[in-house]
């Protein structure tokens, strides 16, 4: 039976046996014994995105009570849930996030945990449910990689064009909805529009190069 550990658009972390295409962690939030998440869903403002392949090390998943494990589709993906890279393992990709916030946002280059206390503002409510955002400009207006949601669904943004979020890929949706909300955090989204550019699963080119469906993704 697959984990509890793979992460939706929306921050929700559920059980599926598709992998993705990067790990991170929102700190300590499982049993080991049992390899089951807790009540809570993070226990850190430390939301971060890693590389599944480390200077060869290996982890067994959620069998220690170390960091837990989570699992993305891709970096749009994590980003809209309210992740950023991760300074250690993905140094590169943090660095250029990190000027391509300030450039965006107008701001001196930030400390991780300044970066780290806005998007925990701008990811959940008072209420610690997800927080959906005011679209800033049309779609066809808003970088690469933003996220979009309606009717329950997430979309992501590529040439201007939403495609639907599916735990396996992208893919083009049946009949695209009038009305959205953003679900990347603003500051975020800035950063794209400044630059950043956020490393997305295969399938979003192949659907909209030819219309394909994507392939499944590795499983666990």
């Amino acid at each position: 039976m697959p984990l509890q550990n793979r992460v939706t658009p929306f921050g929700d972390i559920v059980a599926v046996a598709a992998r993705g295409t990067l790990t991170g962690n929102r700190g300590i939030i499982h049993d080991p014994a049992t390899k089951t998440l807790l009540t809570r869903r993070w226990s850190s403002y430390t939301w971060i995105t890693c590389t599944c392949e480390f200077r060869g090390r290996r982890r067994k998943v959620m069998a220690t009570r170390s960091w837990t494990e989570l699992f993305f589709l891709d970096e749009a993906s994590a980003f809209a849930a309210g992740h950023r890279p991760c300074f250690y393992c993905r140094g590169a990709d943090a660095l250029a996030f990190r000027a391509a916030w300030a450039r965006g946002n107008g701001c001196a280059e930030p400390r991780a945990p300044q970066m780290d206390r806005i998007l925990h503002r701008e990811r959940l409510d008072e209420r610690h449910r997800k927080r959906l955002h005011p679209l800033p400009a049309p779609l066809a207006d808003l970088p690469d990689g933003a996220m979009v949601a309606a009717d329950g669904e997430s979309f992501l943004l590529l040439s201007g064009k939403p495609l639907m979020w599916a735990m396996d890929g992208y893919r083009m949706a049946a009949a695209q909805p009038t009305s959205f909300e953003l679900l990347t955090p603003p500051s975020t989204l800035r950063a794209f529009a400044a630059g950043y550019r956020p490393a997305l699963h295969p399938s979003a080119t192949a659907v909209t190069s030819g219309g394909m469906q994507p392939p499944h993704s590795p499983k666990v």
